[in-house]
């Protein structure tokens, strides 16, 4: 069963943002145990999806990694700003 993890990221902070448009989720890299993400928000919108003390963007990564935990692998997520 294969994950969509850039969908499923996508999913997770779209209702957060403020400037849906210019939210972005980028794949760098995949191999067999592990998968990086970057998700790139309007400057605007860092904080709201960061959240204070970091607070949703580890809720959001939990998310991500028992969704990867199923497949054996384990999931890096950047979140950055343009």
């Amino acid at each position: 069963m294969a994950v969509d993890f850039e969908k499923l990221i996508l999913d997770l902070v779209t209702p957060l943002v403020i400037h849906p448009e210019d939210l972005l989720v980028k794949k760098f890299s995949e191999d067999e145990t592990s998968i990086t993400l970057q998700v790139l928000v309007n400057q605007e919108d860092l904080g709201r999806v960061i959240g204070r003390s970091g607070r949703i963007a580890n809720a959001i990564r939990t998310i991500a990694y028992a969704a990867a935990s199923r497949l054996g692998k384990k999931v890096n997520i950047d979140f950055d700003s343009f």
